[in-house]
This record gives C-alpha cells, structure tokens and sequence, in this order.
C-alpha cells in the first residue's frame, strides 16, 4: 500500500495557524525569558568585567601609593638617623671641648700650685742658707779669724751638723 500524499490546502492552513500559534506562545513566554535572562547575564558579566578592571587599576594605584609611602618613609628615616648622628656628635664634641677646658683649668690651677710650693719652699731654702750662714759667720768670728785651718774646720763640722749636704 502506497500511500500517497497529496496536498490539502485546509490541513496546510490549520498547520500554519498552529505553527504561527505556536511560535506565539514560545516568543510570548518562553523567548522572550530566555533572552531577557541571557541578556541579564550578558549584562552581569560585562558588569563583572568592568569591576574587575577597576578593582585592577585600584590595586596599582594602591600599590603605587604603598611605594610612595615606603620611598617617603625611607627618606624620613634616613633624615632622622642623619639629624641624630649630627645632635651626638655635637653632643659628644660639647663634651670633649667641656672636658678639655676643664682639664686645662686643672692643668693650670696645678701648675700654680707647684709654682707656689716651689716659691715657699726655695724661701725656706733661702732662709735656712740665711740663718745657716749666719750662724758660720757667728762661729767663725768666735774662732780666731787667723787661724784659716780651724776655720774650716768649723765649716766643715757645722756643714755635716745641719745635714744639707
């Protein structure tokens, strides 16, 4: 049995008005969803794309600024240590000149300190030669003054009496 088919303008018509029925109903409620939620998507993603890159750009202006900051800690750190090596060493050349012109005045009170034991004790030389040799003189004019033997004697024996040698 062969079938046959044949064209039949009124079936051809009832399937058009159900295609085109169809398709109606898939663009009002099925279409028209999807490409909405295609296009939400879309647009998320786009969106999604867009924050990343200026998530990105933030990133390298932060780190732009962390370096900023880091260069422009340095160079205050650096300046500090500087300034703090300049206040010690000031400090420790304030202290060297103090010491120095404390140990010059010290060096100096000695100096005259020696310089006036020196002057008494060559004044009590002075006057022990003095007396000394005024109890000689004495001596010797007691002794017979032509006699020069004795009389050297008596030096010599007044000499080792007062132990000056």
């Amino acid at each position: 049995m062969e079938l046959i088919h044949q064209f039949s303008s009124g079936l051809f018509i009832i399937q058009s008005v159900i295609f085109l029925a169809l398709l109606f109903l898939l663009g009002k409620f099925a279409w028209k969803p999807i490409l909405k939620s295609i296009n939400d998507r879309e647009t998320s993603i786009v969106d999604a794309l867009n924050q990343a890159t200026l998530a990105r750009k933030e990133m390298e202006t932060l780190k732009e600024d962390n370096e900023r900051i880091i260069r422009e800690a340095k160079i205050e750190r650096d300046a500090i240590l500087k300034e703090a090596r300049e206040i010690k060493d000031r400090i420790v050349g304030e202290a060297k000149d103090a010491a120095k012109a404390e140990g010059d005045k010290l060096i100096e009170a000695a100096k005259q300190t020696i310089n006036a034991e020196k002057n008494a004790a060559m004044a009590d030389i002075k006057t022990q030669i003095g007396t000394l040799s005024v109890n000689i003189a004495e001596s010797i004019l007691k002794q017979k003054l032509d006699n020069s033997e004795a009389q050297n004697e008596l030096v010599q024996n007044y000499l080792n009496k007062s132990n000056l040698n």
